[in-house]
């Protein structure tokens, strides 16, 4: 997949697929040709167990069995709503750090999710 402005790919679902790649079999190729900084989330979910590599505009995503909860940060809106996908498909207990990016785009996702049948929990700092 290649990000690309309106009509291609939007760069704003790049973090959102790669949260599905991470468990995806096979290799994976996500490329990012709007912004250069488009791949802070990479590390976040490698902590929950993700096989990313990054090269230059290009992240090799190599499929998973699993993930495991972990803590992780979101960093921006777009990332954070990318690892809130990845931790909901780890197994175990994952914390969302610096959730306060992602309620700037996704109000009260925690309950939409929830609706949906996530296992989410607000908690107050």
């Amino acid at each position: 997949m290649t990000t690309f402005p309106y009509p291609g790919f939007p760069t704003d679902l790049q973090a959102c697929l790669m949260a599905v790649s991470t468990l995806s079999s096979g290799t994976s190729y996500v490329r990012e040709t709007v912004f250069s900084d488009r791949f802070s989330h990479t590390m976040e979910m490698r902590r929950l167990g993700a096989d990313i590599t990054i090269s230059s505009d290009e992240a090799i995503i190599n499929g998973v069995k699993s993930l495991d909860g972990a803590a992780v940060m979101a960093s921006d809106i777009r990332a954070g709503a990318g690892i809130i996908l990845t931790c909901l498909a780890a197994k175990g207990r994952s914390e969302i750090n610096r959730i306060y990016h992602v309620d700037r785009g996704y109000s009260k996702i925690e309950e939409k999710l929830t609706e949906l049948g996530a296992d989410i929990i607000r908690v107050s700092a």
